[in-house]
């Protein structure tokens, strides 16, 4: 009799409060790790990842460009102030040089209509070059292709072109001088400027990176491309020699911008400085995406 009183309070005893935790909480041991980081391939772009993302780069390019001009008196104007100014100091200097502009076009649009897609190339890689450094804090909290990054400055740029294009066509309108059948590849031009300036900015902004002296380079360096490209303020049939017109192609800037010109004006196209110009352009994309993917890993741990 006196066992059984005894067993009884042992089958009533409470559960420890350490035992009922661990069966209602699991461990942080147990708890399962998601990693969140790009698939590894060989392909140098992931397309199929880039257009999952395509919303974040449409809200990343609207926000450069509402940025770029906010608490501004012009706003937009100041994307036709730069080609336009540039224009005028051209046409003051340059304008009475024998061989300068075209015959049969007006001097100061021969100018503007170079300087519009000189200014998107330039900023396009200005922008892009600082575009990683400049986002470090969003980089550093939250996974996404990086590549979207410099993609949304050479966007905002196009912003910029577009409004200045309008400022293009007024003053193609003042002169009288009106487009021809290549009007119709100005697109092509457009895209193919916009690889060359998404390549090179791709290249800049990986190793602005690594190497922050890189952006005040950039910012020389543009400066100094400008004058290497002189079909923007000299006519190339005229006022370029030969070897120069076989050369300078090489420069992806000089047979976009000169071609873009020709669609929009009407001029016959350069199809070897074309063709050279879009291959290189081509190849800097190719290049500058290629060690953007290669690098891009560590740029949450250098930045």
């Amino acid at each position: 009799m006196s066992s059984a009183v005894e067993a009884l309070p042992e089958e009533r005893l409470p559960v420890p409060p350490e035992s009922a935790a661990s069966a209602v909480e699991p461990s942080t041991d147990d708890l399962p790790v998601t990693v969140i980081e790009r698939r590894p391939s060989w392909r140098i772009v992931d397309l199929r990842e880039l257009w999952r993302y395509h919303e974040l780069l449409f809200f990343l390019t609207w926000r450069d460009v509402k940025v770029r001009y906010k608490q501004t008196v012009l706003g937009a104007a100041w994307a036709v102030l730069q080609p336009l100014a540039t224009m005028i100091v051209f046409a003051m200097f340059l304008g009475r040089m024998a061989g300068a502009g075209a015959s049969d076009i007006p001097y100061p649009l021969f100018v503007f209509a170079a300087m519009l897609p000189w200014t998107f190339f330039a900023n396009a890689i200005g922008s892009a070059g600082n575009s990683v450094v400049g986002n470090q804090n969003l980089v550093t909290k939250v996974y996404f292709p990086r590549l979207i990054i410099p993609m949304s400055a050479v966007g905002a740029g196009l912003v910029d072109f577009a409004v200045a294009f309008v400022m293009l066509a007024g003053l193609m309108l003042y002169y009288g001088v009106l487009p021809g059948w290549q009007i119709v590849l100005a697109p092509l031009m457009v895209l193919l400027m916009t690889i060359a300036a998404l390549g090179t900015g791709t290249l800049l902004s990986a190793l602005t990176v690594a190497y922050r002296d890189v952006r005040y380079a950039v910012q020389f360096g543009v400066q100094l491309w400008m004058f290497a490209t002189p079909c923007i303020y000299l006519n190339p049939e005229t006022s370029i020699g030969p070897n120069g017109r076989l050369l300078l192609p090489l420069n992806p800037a000089y047979g976009l911008i000169d071609n873009f010109r020709r669609t929009v004006l009407g001029v016959p196209l350069d199809v070897y400085s074309l063709s050279v110009s879009a291959a290189v352009g081509v190849s800097l994309l190719l290049l500058g995406c290629l060690y953007f993917r290669r690098v891009e890993r560590s740029f949450a741990d250098i930045i």
